[in-house]
């Protein structure tokens, strides 16, 4: 992966989270959930 890759995760539960966190140290990252509810808490 270079500097101009970009990383979307599916789902921000136990998982999907920390590996969006992770990977947003080094690359830019969006994340994505169905569950309003956990949207609204990030």
């Amino acid at each position: 992966m270079n500097k101009q890759t970009k990383i979307a995760v599916i789902g921000l539960g136990y998982v999907g989270l920390p590996l969006a966190r992770l990977f947003s140290t080094k690359y830019p990252v969006v994340g994505f959930d169905i569950n309003q509810k956990r949207i609204e808490e990030l």
